[in-house]
């Protein structure tokens, strides 16, 4: 059980993030509609995943992993072909689960819905109630419709709900979770004997054999890269800023053509009183709800400061008396009744109307504040208008520029001056390149892998060409030729002579510590004699600290203690040999039952999700899924 869930642990990340990021999923869920081309990198449920889908997901996924990790971000870790495949793989599980989600018709009620994207939304005010503007505000920023939110939220609602099921069906036995937190509670009295490599060290005698064998078998340790010289220039928005004004006359265009933009249209706060009425009502009931109001109206009109006290006594509206009748921000048609529409938009600041019919009652409304219309002057939007233009016209730029430069760099390969020239680009040197990337370089651009690639390539060492123009991050161009080549070296022998005879020294040494270490542990077990052991010290997995080396605890809590005293052996790197003598295994005489708890719990989690695993890949056998690459061949499709 163990065993699998840690074998296919990035796999169950996947799928959970499949579960709580629907900003990856829904992407997947508008995708699923539309067939992809006929040579996709893979087919689930007879629809094709194309290899822009499978880029695009990759970029989300490092993206989400950025945002994560902050500067613990290591771009190396999605680069490999087994990071790839993950991604792949999480693609093919996720359009499989669609199909099933699709298959079943699988839905949510439209209470449920709502409330979840209340809660998930968290933009709630103050009082409790939901806050429309900044959900407005949230979908504008978000690019996306009322409708296509809706939807993203309750397809990952049904895709959680399908899980949940699934998960639910498995249990752990109580006597497995007993077990487990009876280990993890165990305690083991221990005996350490430490033979330390460097009482050996006198010992070794290192010949020069000795060192010539150790620097033929190791000769990657001794290897120094091949590196190179080059020239290169850079396109990027820094050099296309440059190149970049924006006009007075052009900001006061924009600013007329969108006026509407830059205005604050008029905001009117109300509060109201309501004393209900059926619009069938019958005419005595109708007489008494609007005698009532009208007596409310009088006590209003004597008080109207006490508007708020009025209405949390005697409305009969129960969203808003508690509030003091407070309705909030009116916008037009959001009202259910359209006759207190019209009268919050009749009335003037602090003015309160006479009685208001609709199908729920009578109304007695009061308009609590207004917020004039305004209109932001050019002068205040200026800055504004301008970013954004001159953000229009750096793209507009570089699509230009970008075309000169590949074309330039290509046709006129022997030389990075025409384009430099060109396009009033820099023509910089940087030594110390080698195949992989350097951080200590100080050159992030040019630690890319594919700007490393091109410039290793056959034509650009040999013949000096220019390199491709290689995109090394958004809207950014390197070219790189290069200016001198080493090529890799093996250190002499003379050279490393001393740190090889450093390292065979301590090699030999910690081989005589183990030896005397192991004989040490044939003589106890033989004689059971425990002389020359230290202290008694307990070790446990509970522990925050183990008592003794970390390396040797977790040898200790592995060994077979069917029969006592046990002993172990383990090599302590840097240090020596250990020796361990297992005399007494022990359980606590209370056991900690909120720790026991949750060590059940996370063991049906981990059944639970082990069943997911095993559901998903059902899923996909039904969907037929199929890989059409293999893993090694993700990295060469993308880079065609």
């Amino acid at each position: 059980m163990f065993e699998f869930i840690r074998t296919h642990q990035r796999l169950m990340q996947f799928l959970l993030l499949l579960l709580i990021l629907p900003s990856f999923v829904l992407v997947g869920v508008s995708q699923y509609e539309s067939r992809g081309s006929n040579d996709g990198v893979a087919t689930v449920d007879g629809r094709t995943i194309t290899q822009q889908e499978w880029e695009a997901a990759q970029r989300r996924q490092i993206e989400q992993a950025r945002a994560m990790m902050g500067a613990q971000f290591d771009p190396k870790l999605f680069d490999s072909p087994e990071a790839k495949q993950e991604v792949l793989d999480g693609l093919v599980a996720e359009r499989a689960i669609s199909a099933e989600v699709a298959r079943n018709h699988l839905t949510v009620g439209n209470d449920t819905l709502y409330k979840a994207i209340q809660e998930q939304t968290g933009m709630k005010k103050p009082d409790g109630s939901f806050d429309l503007e900044a959900y407005k505000a949230f979908l504008q920023a978000q690019g996306m419709s009322a409708e296509s939110f809706q939807a993203r939220i309750s397809y990952q609602m049904a895709v959680q709900q399908l899980a949940a099921s699934v998960q639910s069906t498995a249990f752990a036995p109580r006597s497995v979770a007993g077990r487990l937190s009876d280990l993890n509670d165990q305690q083991r009295e221990v005996q350490e004997q430490l033979f330390p490599a460097s009482n050996y060290a006198s010992q070794v005698k290192v010949t020069d054999a000795m060192v010539k064998a150790f620097y033929d078998k190791n000769a990657a340790l001794f290897q120094v890269p091949e590196t190179i010289k080059a020239e290169y220039v850079v396109l990027n928005p820094e050099a296309i800023e440059k190149l970049v004004t924006v006009s007075d006359a052009e900001i006061a265009d924009a600013y007329n053509k969108n006026k509407a933009r830059f205005a604050t249209p008029e905001k009117r706060s109300a509060s109201q009183i309501l004393i209900t009425a059926a619009k069938d009502a019958k005419p005595a009931d109708d007489a008494a709800a609007k005698a009532k109001a009208q007596a409310i109206l009088a006590e209003v009109q004597k008080a109207p400061n006490d508007f708020a006290k009025i209405a949390k006594a005697q409305s009969q509206d129960p969203g808003s008396a508690e509030l003091g009748g407070d309705l909030g921000v009116i916008e037009k048609g959001l009202l259910p009744a359209k006759q207190v529409e019209d009268a919050v938009f009749q009335l003037k600041e602090g003015e309160v109307s006479g009685l208001v019919r609709s199908d729920f009652g009578y109304h007695i409304v009061k308009l609590t504040k207004l917020v004039p219309a305004s209109q932001k002057p050019l002068e205040e939007a200026r800055p504004e208008i301008a970013a954004e233009l001159k953000k229009t016209k750096m793209a507009s730029k570089y699509s230009e520029l970008a075309e000169a430069f590949t074309n330039t760099v290509y046709e006129q390969s022997d030389s990075l001056k025409p384009v430099a020239d060109k396009l009033g680009l820099a023509i910089e040197t940087v030594e110390g390149l080698t195949r992989t990337p350097n951080p200590a370089l100080g050159k992030p651009l040019l630690n890319n892998d594919k700007f490393l690639k091109a410039i290793f390539s056959q034509d650009a060492i040999a013949n000096k060409r220019n390199t491709e123009a290689v995109e090394v991050a958004p809207s950014t161009l390197v070219s790189g030729r290069v200016v001198e080549f080493k090529p890799a070296t093996k250190r002499p022998l003379a050279e490393v002579d001393a740190v090889i005879r450093q390292r065979v020294t301590q090699e030999e040494a910690m081989r005589l510590a183990r030896q005397a270490g192991e004989a040490r542990i044939a003589a106890a077990k033989a004689s059971g004699d425990a002389t020359g052991f230290g202290d008694v010290k307990n070790v446990s997995r509970t522990m925050q600290q183990p008592t003794i080396n970390p390396a040797a605890a977790m040898a200790v809590l592995k060994a077979d203690v069917s029969k006592l005293p046990a002993y172990v052996g383990v090599e302590l790197p840097g240090q020596g040999y250990g020796v361990y003598r297992i005399g007494k295994v022990t359980q606590p005489a209370q056991a900690d039952q909120a720790r026991r708890k949750q060590e059940a719990e996370a063991i049906a989690r981990a059944m639970g999700n082990a069943e997911l695993y095993g559901y998903v890949e059902a899923l996909k056998r039904k969907a037929k899924a199929k890989l059409n690459v293999k893993a090694a061949d993700l990295g060469a499709k993308a880079a065609e």
